[in-house]
């Protein structure tokens, strides 16, 4: 930590995780607070998996339209983001790590997301991090946070105490997102399961009946079960719901 100054602006994140009472008041004033923090240009916040589909950003609109599918597409071979999504290493599942840890600056020009996302919003220096936020529709959640500083104006890198006040926001994000989450949902059993399966592959419920053996009103049973579970209200959520578990 850098300081007394440091410490003052990584409490007010703390104070504002300690008095949430929902996520989405939460998230405009947090976004601001981060950026104090772990002083950056700006920051992008993506959960997967997102019913929105777009990642939040301060500045607002940070990112064009057509980014995420963009990101989507070339972001693969880009090792801070395998290291942050997967979370390999000794270091932890999500732990923060910098971009300069892990490529050259040559090389991290190179990469087609630096041509067509970093470069675009002035991403020169990166600080990235995730951590597990709770549920969606019966899959577990992970935010991915990314801090950005654009080298302009002869601004560095994030130093070693920017990585540590990551790491001790880090656990205290995951905390307060969980705890503003629905509840875990319970386990669906395996006969629940293999129902859901052949719901999320389009079939209906006298097909699924046919496939398993067993008939039309169990299988209704059975969803209805998994419709609690999943914390879901109908057929179609509870497919986008497991396609999206299955997926994780």
């Amino acid at each position: 930590m850098a300081g007394e100054a440091g410490l003052r602006r990584m409490l007010a994140v703390v104070d504002l995780l300690i008095d949430a009472v929902d996520e989405e008041s939460l998230l405009p004033a947090l976004l601001p607070l981060l950026l104090r923090a772990v002083p950056g240009d700006s920051v992008v916040w993506t959960p997967h998996p997102d019913p929105v589909g777009r990642p939040l950003t301060l500045p607002a609109g940070l990112l064009g339209r057509d980014a995420p599918k963009t990101f989507a597409c070339v972001s693969s071979p880009d090792p801070l983001v395998t290291r942050t999504t997967s979370g390999s290493g000794t270091s932890g599942s999500g732990a923060p790590m910098l971009r300069s840890a892990l490529r050259t600056h040559g090389q991290y020009h190179a990469l087609a997301a630096y041509a067509d996302v970093y470069r675009v919003i002035g991403a020169e220096h990166q600080l990235a991090m995730a951590f597990p936020a709770g549920y969606v529709g019966g899959a577990p959640r992970r935010v991915c946070v990314a801090i950005n500083r654009s080298g302009k104006g002869g601004a560095r890198d994030f130093a070693d105490h920017d990585l540590a006040t990551a790491a001790l926001l880090r656990a205290r994000l995951g905390h307060a997102l969980n705890r503003l989450a629905p509840p875990t949902p319970e386990l669906v059993t395996d006969r629940e399961a293999a129902v859901l399966d052949l719901v999320a592959r389009g079939l209906t419920n006298q097909q699924v009946a046919h496939r398993l053996a067993i008939s039309p009103r169990t299988v209704d049973k059975h969803l209805e079960h998994a419709y609690a579970k999943l914390r879901v209200g109908g057929r179609v959520e509870a497919a986008n719901a497991w396609r999206a578990r299955a997926l994780l």
